[in-house]
């Protein structure tokens, strides 16, 4: 029961000699207080309500604009055993399996790979899918990048980062700035409530742990006062975010490569110079260094710089990923997005067999034509050949 009292303590929010009692001196409209935060969680569900109006309404027309196609996907044939493996054991069975699974069934090999080919493709997410989301974060960041550079174009601290600290913390919070700093926080948290239905990529524990920093940096520099700081992190994050979705827009569209390829490069310099060099080199010099011009260190300080320090250690992670892609454009072979759905290695390896498919047509035709194969006990014998093996 203590312990939301102890959450409060002075000691952990404020420079040493401050009280929250001091903090009173500034209006109640001009003061950030923990219960703001709660105007976030509303607006959250709003965003989740506003992006399903989007997806099902503008984003339909968008994808006939870009020219977005829709895959056409053989579909597997109805067969229990197989559909009970694939949604209960794996859907890459080792050579065993299969052989397991021929018997089962009395199916060639050639057949159970390639029903187990299509089911995955039939889970894979469709471009529609990829282009919807991909056009709804961008018109979100392109918002509100304009709306934070218009509102912190003529602030002193947007040219001179020592006017972040000026002050500090009796600097009044501007209203322009509150709603700047909730609409981005049920952003993330619209984000964090749409993560299991969300395409799944492959840096997918990255997303949610930059998700939840996010969510945690946003709500301690809101009560802590860093506002002004946090405006400045938030407009240079959202710079590069609007390239990388419009890059993603252009790639899921039909005949619009040199256009995808020129935002990437874009897109690439932009995120590299603004996460690698302006972030570490004027944000967090700012809040490591010139704030101890101004105050001495506390907890608040440590916990928002570490914070700040985990922002840039996926920077870095990003960063590689993004280098990889350059690489392989300048070598001509960049084909997908390096962070894609899970599937896409399966993609590539269909892709490659897709001649193979094409000869054997005629003779795996009757595999959707067969009846399914009866339910045996044998099945049970599965669990004890089961061996970790990669797909």
């Amino acid at each position: 029961m203590d312990l939301l009292p102890d959450l409060w303590k002075q000691e952990y929010w404020l420079p040493p000699g401050v009280t929250w009692k001091d903090m009173e001196q500034l209006a109640d409209s001009n003061r950030p207080q923990p219960q703001d935060l709660l105007v976030a969680l509303p607006l959250s569900l709003g965003f989740v309500a506003l992006r399903h109006a989007f997806e099902r309404f503008l984003a339909p027309p968008l994808c006939r604009c870009f020219g977005v196609k829709k895959r056409s996907q053989s579909a597997a044939g109805p067969f229990p055993q197989l559909e009970v493996f694939y949604s209960q054991r794996s859907s890459h069975p080792t050579q065993k399996e299969i052989a397991s699974l021929m018997l089962l069934c009395g199916k060639t090999q050639r057949q159970v790979e390639m029903w187990f080919r299509r089911r995955r493709n039939q889970d894979r997410p469709c471009q529609t899918k990829k282009f919807g989301e991909a056009a709804w974060r961008f018109f979100f960041y392109l918002t509100a990048f304009v709306a934070g550079l218009f509102s912190l174009i003529d602030r002193p601290w947007f040219w001179d980062h020592r006017e972040c600290w000026r002050q500090y913390p009796f600097q009044p919070l501007e209203r322009a700035h509150f709603w700047y700093y909730m609409l981005e926080l049920g952003f993330y948290f619209s984000l964090l409530l749409r993560i299991s239905v969300d395409i799944k990529r492959k840096d997918f524990m990255q997303q949610v742990i930059h998700h939840l920093a996010t969510i945690i940096l946003l709500s301690f520099s809101y009560c802590a006062n860093y506002v002004r700081i946090g405006t400045l992190i938030l407009l240079l994050h959202d710079s590069s975010d609007i390239l990388l979705e419009s890059a993603k827009m252009f790639h899921y569209g039909t005949g619009w490569k040199k256009t995808c390829d020129s935002l990437f490069i874009v897109f690439s310099v932009v995120f590299l110079v603004t996460r690698l060099v302006i972030f570490p080199s004027k944000l967090i010099r700012a809040t490591l260094l010139l704030s101890m011009e101004v105050f001495e260190p506390f907890a608040g300080y440590y916990f928002f710089n570490i914070l700040l320090l985990v922002l840039q250690v996926l920077h870095i992670f990003w960063a590689g990923l993004i280098l990889r892609m350059v690489f392989k454009f300048l070598k001509g072979k960049l084909e997908k997005d390096e962070r894609s759905d899970e599937e896409s290695v399966a993609e590539e390896e269909e892709e490659d067999n897709s001649e193979d498919d094409n000869l054997d047509q005629s003779r795996d035709c009757y595999w959707e034509k067969t009846q399914p194969c009866p339910a045996s006990p044998a099945s049970e014998s599965l669990d004890s050949e089961r061996k970790k093996s990669p797909p």
